[in-house]
């Protein structure tokens, strides 16, 4: 299953739209979506009752988030060439310094298409990571880390009978930085951002990035 999410979110937990590329999948997520009941059978008369028959809880969008998600979906590829936009800016304009700092940039398969969804950066080590974020906040720069692994979580300690060993997520959770990106996000604005990111010398700050 794929999904897209665009502007459809709400704080209750409904909304989004769920993209399906299994036709094998399709009646099972409108029962999951319906809150586990055949009611989608029932209105188009292939039963004639509904009831719960399966997993499910209340993902339906209101008719606002609707109508919001509609008319994204119709100015889908000036989005998409918004943010684009956005992350070419970065690639171009962080590389030199990425290859001084021994830092990685975001890593595209040739044979995939990106959503651009985020921009990323790996840096050497936490320290790094940490002292990178400090910075930019002393620039008025919003730079975040990623999410906590899962396994790491609270719920992810509770539920896990025997503690993972992911090594590998742990590290590149530790020093994966990302930088601010959003749709309107202007030149003048990822200029000032990036003056600020290669002002930053990760060889002389919280030791060496070698």
């Amino acid at each position: 299953m794929g999904a897209t999410l665009l502007t459809t979110e709400e704080r209750s937990g409904e909304g989004g739209a769920l993209v399906v590329n299994d036709p094998n999948l399709t009646e099972r997520a409108m029962i999951i979506r319906e809150k586990g009941t055949n009611r989608n059978q029932f209105f188009r008369g292939q039963v004639d009752k509904y009831t719960w028959v399966d997993f499910g809880s209340s993902y339906l969008p209101s008719d606002l988030l609707a109508a919001f998600l509609l008319a994204q979906l119709e100015a889908r590829c000036e989005i998409q060439k918004k943010r684009c936009r956005v992350w070419e800016y970065y690639w171009e304009h962080l590389q030199g310094w990425a290859q001084e700092n021994l830092v990685k940039l975001p890593f595209i398969p040739a044979d995939c298409e990106q959503a651009y969804h985020m921009f990323y950066m790996v840096v050497p080590t936490t320290k790094h990571r940490d002292a990178l974020i400090s910075h930019l906040k002393t620039q008025g720069i919003l730079s975040v880390f990623h999410y906590v692994p899962l396994h790491l979580s609270d719920m992810g300690r509770k539920l896990a009978a025997q503690q993972p060993d992911c090594p590998v997520t742990e590290d590149f959770s530790s020093r994966l930085l990302r930088l601010p990106f959003y749709n309107d996000l202007t030149e003048e604005e990822q200029a000032r951002i990036v003056s600020g990111v290669t002002a930053f010398s990760l060889r002389n700050r919280a030791g060496t990035a070698a």
